[in-house]
């Protein structure tokens, strides 16, 4: 009896070798891209506000110092200065000593700047690990037809990731717009990030100095990153240093050193950042002001509740789900991708799917490393900042954005997995269904973050006006001779503004308003 059947179109048909039909994966590999491109563009316009924003920063708190002491310390003056009396941060100072170098025109463009890299890192992060499992197992299966990347989901990817972390946390304004956060606390993980794929660029290219460039530059950007920022540090040095021993040759995953001497380097240049900050005579002079409670079973006990409560507040907020549907969503285009290569039904390697022992670390590693790092994390806020100090949204970048991307991979997994069976079952109403469902929720995670950025935004252009409005009136008055100006405090994001604490004396936020405006003091109005 012929395989071949007629229809009753009198057209010919011919089944694959697993049974399937290998057109009837068209219409998923059709919607993924459109359902994706929603969510890309969604996230993007977002992202695009965030960076716009930009243009309508204003000095509060911190800015104030940084402004008058980048103009007349100068760059390395002010770095002396976060040397020797206010906290060690040589990096973070010779950063800020540059962006407030030419007034408020750095800061604001900083916020595009940080969206820009940060989209564009984990956009060519996510290619190449795709990259890097296409040819494990291509490895393991024989040679395989070249993957095509499925650009339009990991576009998407690279522009949900980046909205959920300036969005969806509970301090945007300060992870996205001011300066003096975004310095200590996201610059670092975009740093991060770019030296990883210099690193993953030096091992493709093959040639040894490359390789041997990129361990120098772990080391001396990690002796930067030590002195830029203290969580980061703990976080970034915690997953380094796993990273490394798991990649030692001896395990078999690995067949040179090439990994593990970077991985080594990186943690080297970090602990030497950290001890110069922590022995600095500003690091010293900022411990004696806030003394550290002594380690007792109370302080680890309200620690942990402190770190409980962290969490409570980052799973209260769903959008965050988002990370792992996006992820889906790529899985899903890589099965479709393998299913097209293959002509039928995918096959685990096609589905571009990680060895056995590669999938148990990356399932059974990350989670507990981020849980520990933030523990880490949550331990140096309460020394540095007492009871409170957990509360500081701004210093959750360093493990919420490890977090996302392993939600991320979590995601891409199981689409993978979800994918091959869709693709077997002769049934189209359900791989509709499954792409309806994880479409919604990565959609709706982006919806979720319009009502968060339409509230920073309207704060942020009104507070804006509000003090353009006002320093016009200073500057007249200063122009006219005034020593003692009167001055409104404007709040935004959470921060310190001038005039609340409780004496002038105490009051360096005003202190440092005055000074750069070039009066003896201000007063309210």
């Amino acid at each position: 009896m012929s395989r071949t059947t007629l229809s009753e179109r009198g057209e010919a048909r011919m089944p694959d070798d697993g049974g399937q039909d290998p057109a009837s994966s068209g219409g998923l590999r059709r919607a993924l891209p459109r359902v994706a491109l929603v969510v890309a563009a969604g996230a993007g316009a977002l992202l695009a506000v965030g960076a716009f924003l930009g243009l309508y920063v204003r000095p509060t708190s911190d800015d104030w110092c940084a402004l008058w002491k980048a103009r007349d310390m100068g760059v390395l003056g002010i770095t002396a200065d976060f040397y020797d009396t206010q906290n060690g941060r040589v990096t973070n100072a010779f950063l800020t000593g540059l962006l407030y170098s030419d007034g408020m025109r750095g800061p604001k463009l900083l916020p595009a700047f940080l969206v820009v890299a940060l989209a564009a890192g984990l956009f060519l992060l996510a290619r190449a690990a795709l990259r890097s499992l296409h040819r494990a197992t291509a490895v393991r299966t024989g040679p395989a037809e070249p993957a095509r990347q499925p650009t339009v989901p990991l576009v998407a990817v690279a522009a949900l990731l980046p909205a959920l972390l300036f969005f969806a946390g509970t301090r945007s304004y300060q992870v996205l717009l001011w300066a003096p956060a975004t310095i200590s606390h996201t610059l670092p993980s975009v740093i991060g990030l770019w030296t990883v794929l210099g690193a993953v660029r030096a091992a493709r290219c093959g040639v040894r100095w490359a390789r041997t460039a990129a361990v120098g530059s772990a080391l001396l950007v990690g002796a930067a990153l030590g002195m830029l920022s203290e969580p980061f540090t703990l976080v970034a040095g915690l997953f380094t240093a796993t990273v490394g021993i798991l990649c030692l040759p001896r395990f078999g995953w690995t067949k040179d050193r090439y990994v593990s001497t970077w991985c080594a380097g990186a943690c080297l240049g970090l602990l030497i950042g950290l001890v110069l900050l922590y022995t600095s005579p500003g690091a010293r002079w900022r411990r004696a002001q806030h003394p550290p409670e002594p380690l007792s079973a109370a302080e680890l006990g309200a620690t942990f509740h402190d770190w409980w409560r962290l969490w409570q507040t980052v799973g209260g907020q769903w959008a965050y789900l988002g990370a792992v549907a996006v992820g889906a969503l790529l899985g899903l285009a890589l099965a479709t991708a393998g299913a097209r290569r293959d002509g039928g039904a995918p096959h685990g390697s096609a589905a571009g799917l990680p060895p056995r022992w590669l999938f148990l670390v990356a399932v059974l590693l990350p989670l507990p490393l981020i849980a520990l790092g933030s523990l880490a994390v949550v331990f140096g806020l309460r020394s540095g900042y007492g009871d409170v100090g957990w509360t500081y949204g701004r210093t959750w970048t360093s493990f919420l954005l490890p977090l996302l991307l392993v939600l991320c991979a979590y995601g891409a997994w199981g689409g993978s997995l979800l994918g091959r069976r869709l693709l077997e079952s002769p049934r189209p109403a359900g791989r509709a269904a499954a792409l309806v469902a994880i479409g919604a929720v990565a959609v709706g995670s982006a919806a979720a973050l319009v009502q968060p950025v339409y509230a920073l935004t309207t704060e942020t252009v009104v507070r804006a006006a509000a003090w353009d409005r006002q320093n016009a009136r200073i500057r007249a008055e200063v122009a006219a001779g005034a020593r003692d100006v009167g001055y409104e405090p404007l709040l935004i994001g959470g921060l310190t503004e001038p005039l609340f604490a409780s004496s002038y004396a105490r009051d360096w936020a005003a202190q440092c308003t005055a000074t750069y405006y070039g009066v003896d003091r201000i007063h309210r109005p």
